[in-house]
């Protein structure tokens, strides 16, 4: 009994392997494929630094002016940010450079040679208004003087609608 049990599981097994077998389909059969394409990528950014440091090498001239530095101190970075790759032909792309105002794509791009791109977009869909991302800076100050000038702070920099492509050239 135990035989043909092993003998009926085999059969199946062996069944189902060969009716899910992937075979081989040509380009022309491709092109007529379609369906969902694409990658999305998501992020939650929370990036801290330190300080940003701004130094004039030029000596000091009569009046005591020239050198020192200025210091940009816990700049952070956070907010959300999505972005949607998508695989563009080169019809597309020039389609798409067009449509957001590129006049000439052929001054960073041949479309002689250029073949598909990379699209990377920031989509105006994914993230919320209010969630966009957030740049401060705690403290600015001079040379080495503990004193600071104050803070600065850049909120809601929304990037929707933002477009990358990516070529070979």
């Amino acid at each position: 009994m135990q035989i043909i049990k092993t003998t009926v599981a085999a059969a199946l097994a062996t069944l189902a392997f060969s009716a899910s077998a992937m075979t081989p389909i040509q380009d022309a059969e491709l092109s007529t494929v379609s369906g969902q394409d694409g990658v999305s990528i998501a992020a939650n950014l929370n990036i801290k630094i330190d300080s940003f440091v701004y130094t004039d090498t030029d000596a000091l001239d009569a009046s005591g002016l020239g050198g020192g530095s200025v210091s940009f101190n816990g700049i952070k970075v956070n907010g959300l940010i999505a972005a949607n790759i998508d695989i563009l032909s080169k019809a597309s792309f020039l389609a798409a450079a067009g449509a957001a105002g590129v006049t000439n794509p052929g001054t960073f791009y041949n479309p002689a040679t250029g073949g598909d791109v990379v699209q990377i977009a920031i989509p105006s869909t994914v993230v919320a208004d209010g969630h966009y991302l957030n740049v401060s800076v705690d403290s600015i100050k001079m040379g080495n003087n503990a004193a600071s000038f104050g803070s600065v702070a850049m909120n809601q920099i929304d990037m929707r609608g933002t477009t990358v492509w990516i070529f070979a050239h």
